[in-house]
């Protein structure tokens, strides 16, 4: 099976997807079940004084009310919980710090009794003053969102070290020193000062939160769930309702798209809740402007100072990015963190001071995205990269390519890093873009005069430019992921990970990787779906880790099964160990071939029995030589823009997007460009349209009607994927992850590209045609 490696094969999922077979959560029914609907605060921020449910109790139909009473008087539960710190509650109990908090919760019989019984709780609110953005949250004697704030007794080894800061609304405080920035800027030519910020955004997925709970005589607790990591929510669950983890199952079907949005607990300790007071099972299923709610995608202020020589050589970075988290901390900590640590973008830069903080505000909670914290830093750095190189005089392209990381350089925590394939994907879209060619590219064909007036700007607004950027990115780390591979009697083998599909194509990744180790066809093999009381253990489906963990765990449970089935022919044929081969689902002996069905029988003596590998990937915070890691392996990318500008209205159009990605090696080539295409049209929309609108805590647009995403009509007519291959000696097959990759650098060379064709540079975003009417307007004014 050695082209099971590099080939693109048909989905294992596909049939069951493109057939409606596929069953989500919402498909899920339970004897018994429920349904739970959760009353969420109308303020952003308020003291609870008194919940009354009598009324909504006497709804037909209504079986249980859970208010803050019933977390607070049952001693078998923690209301607090957290990923990082322990800040949230199951229901509010004091307070309320953002519109749509959860208050109470109801489980009734049918849908419409629980929404009615919503609307008969009576709560009494004593508002507070509301801090919605970070400015208002640092400033001197603001009111605190949380007085005091838990830590958990058990957190990240990555977010040790990082505490709330004590008597503020500094949720974490990361900072990064390396050399002597003052001597830098000292040293310096030119500095470059720019603020740059982002909106409040969502992951749009298709699916929305969801959880079925049911709660066993004994207390043990059965959960399916919307979920990117099921262990850890196990773990969370059990922490919360003080129970070991063998109390605690969890599974998770098929997910509908996550982009980092159901890491961490969501729904599942509050619908566990209310089953323990119904004493039957409950299913919650969040309505889209719930989801809008519960999680979104941190906004940014990010303040720039860079210090350059004359030839571009960038010398000092002093940067503070400012993460808008909300009202709970969630996973904010570490998104501060490595939004941080990339603020220097993929460049050799010797002197630097970064400054990056998670700051609670009165907005629902931030906390993963797709590319987690990178995409803010990017669109700072590299939109400030262009800026540095249009005041130079230089190319951006060359001035990227003279200060971009090289293999066996070192990154700005001290690592060297390596399988570093950042100057490839640069050149890549560079080329495919048409860089450097002239902006009469488009015009070919057309009549000399014709010609002449386009490029003129006679007779039409219409500008064309192009831009680029480019990133480097990591992953979590340490983290440790297990995989089991059983191979069958029959020699068909089935696989056993943590790793949830979500649509990025993990369960096809993982089989071509047994397939190729054993030599069996994929269609002899079995995934199965993620059950913690079935599958080992697996840190997280997120941070694109699942190819390059879970990827080399399932190919060391391959290996393990062949070292088995080695020893096995050893002692069963007399043959020295040196002489047995494997070759395309059979063992090579010096005189025959026999294939596994045979070794199993002769081993068994019957048609019976199974052989189980297993295998077990552990990253840690230092390398082979003992030399700290900040990361496993290390993404890098590059992205180019082609963009028509009208300058009478500001109306942008992307003509063509080129995306390149180091990815190692390709196991699936077209599940690869799947990915990256994915990828660049997320970032499109969050480059173009996107962002959550607030009126005094209030979301103004918490729905797909409101919240502009992109359609097909506002893609360009070509996106190009391409695939960089640097291996990495600890992938399996050199394969690195790619998920997150391709988003980051849209945003900025859209910006990039305007700003290559009018003239004028957008710092905030989306990139809306009215901020770029109104900035051409300042600009002729200046002129």
């Amino acid at each position: 099976m050695e082209s099971l490696i590099g080939q693109s094969v048909r989905r294992l999922d596909y049939e069951a997807k493109v057939t409606g077979k596929a069953h989500y959560l919402g498909d899920l029914k339970v004897p018994g079940m429920c349904h739970g609907k959760i009353l969420r605060s109308p303020l952003p921020h308020a003291r609870i004084k008194q919940i009354d449910a009598s009324k909504a109790l006497k709804v037909p139909g209504v079986l249980a009310v859970l208010t803050r009473d019933d977390i607070l008087k049952d001693e078998g539960i923690d209301p607090y919980y957290g990923p990082v710190f322990k800040d949230q509650t199951i229901v509010a109990v004091e307070k309320v710090r953002h519109v749509g908090d959860p208050v109470a919760a109801v489980a009734a019989l049918e849908v419409e009794a629980a929404e009615e019984a919503l609307q008969r709780i009576e709560v009494e609110y004593e508002e507070l003053s509301a801090l919605l953005d970070v400015h208002e949250a640092l400033r001197k004697g603001a009111p605190l969102l949380h007085e005091t704030i838990r830590l958990p007794s058990h957190g990240f080894a990555d977010l040790a070290e990082l505490r709330p800061v004590e008597g503020t609304n500094i949720c974490t405080h990361f900072k990064l020193r390396k050399g002597d920035v003052e001597k830098g800027f000292s040293e310096s030519d030119y500095i470059f000062e720019d603020t740059f910020t982002l909106p409040t955004t969502q992951h749009a997925f298709l699916e929305p939160h969801a959880c079925i709970a049911s709660v066993e005589r004994g207390g043990r607790m059965v959960v399916w769930s919307t979920t990117q990591n099921p262990f850890v929510v196990r773990t969370q669950l059990a922490n919360i309702f003080k129970v070991p983890v063998s109390k605690v199952r969890v599974v998770v079907p098929y997910l509908g798209g996550g982009y980092g949005g159901k890491v961490y607990p969501k729904v599942e300790p509050l619908t566990v809740a209310l089953a323990m007071k119904a004493q039957r099972p409950v299913r919650i299923i969040l309505t889209r402007e719930e989801v809008f709610y519960t999680i979104t995608k941190h906004a940014a202020v990010i303040k720039m100072k860079t210090g350059v020589k004359k030839d571009g050589t960038l010398l000092a970075r002093e940067c503070e990015v400012l993460l808008d988290t909300g009202a709970y901390a969630e996973i904010g900590p570490r998104v501060a963190k490595k939004s941080g640590y990339t603020a220097a973008g993929p460049y050799r830069i010797p002197n630097l001071k970064i400054d990056s903080m998670s700051i609670y505000t009165n907005k629902p909670p931030a906390g993963a995205f797709r590319g987690f914290g990178v995409s803010q830093s990017a669109w700072a750095h590299e939109c400030q990269m262009d800026i540095i190189a249009a005041a130079l005089k230089m190319d951006p392209l060359e001035i990227r390519l003279k200060n971009g990381y090289e293999e066996g350089n070192e990154f700005v925590t001290g690592e060297k890093l390596t399988s570093i394939g950042l100057r490839p994907c640069i050149e890549e879209v560079a080329k495919a873009i048409g860089w450097g060619s002239s902006k009469d590219e488009g015009l070919k064909g057309s009549s000399p005069s014709a010609m002449r007036k386009a490029l003129s700007g006679e007779g039409s607004s219409f500008k064309r430019g192009k831009g680029i950027a480019c990133l480097i990115k990591a992953t979590i780390t340490p983290s440790i992921s297990s995989a089991v591979v059983k191979l069958n009697e029959d020699g068909s083998a089935t696989i056993y990970t943590g790793t949830v599909e979500m649509g990025q194509g993990s369960e096809t990744v993982l089989a071509q990787i047994v397939g190729r180790e054993l030599g069996i066809p994929l269609k002899n093999i079995q995934v199965l779906g993620v059950d913690t009381d079935v599958v080992p253990y697996d840190l997280t489906t997120s941070s694109s880790r699942s190819t390059f963990h879970m990827g080399k765990a399932v190919q060391l449970a391959a290996q393990d099964l062949k070292d088995q089935l080695k020893q096995i022919v050893v002692q069963e044929y007399g043959i020295p160990a040196e002489q047995v081969q494997f070759s395309e689902g059979k063992i090579s002996l010096p005189e025959a071939a026999i294939d596994y069905r045979e070794v199993l029988f002769k081993r068994f003596g019957m048609q019976g029995g199974t052989l189980v590998g297993q295998g077990q990937v552990k990253t840690k915070v230092t390398d082979e030589y003992g030399g700290k890691s900040t990361s496993a392996f290390w993404f890098v990318g590059a992205g180019a823009a082609e963009v028509e500008v009208d300058s009478e209205t500001g109306k942008l159009k992307i003509l063509k997007y080129v995306t390149s990605v180091d990815v190692g090696k390709a196991i699936s080539p077209l599940g690869c460009r799947q990915q990256l295409t994915g990828a660049a049209i997320t970032g499109m929309g969050q480059a173009l349209f996107e962002e959550i609108v607030f009126d005094s805590g209030q979301l103004i647009n918490p729905n797909f009607v409101d919240y502009v995403l992109p359609s097909l009509g506002d893609m360009p007519d070509g996106i190009e994927p391409i695939i960089v291959e640097i291996p990495h000696k600890q992938g399996p097959f050199g394969a690195k992850g790619i998920g997150e990759t391709a988003l980051i650098p849209v945003a900025p060379a859209i910006a990039n590209a305007v700003f290559d064709a009018v003239g004028v540079r957008i710092k905030d975003l989306p990139i809306k045609a009215e901020k770029i009417f109104l900035a051409l307007e300042e600009a002729k004014a200046k002129s």
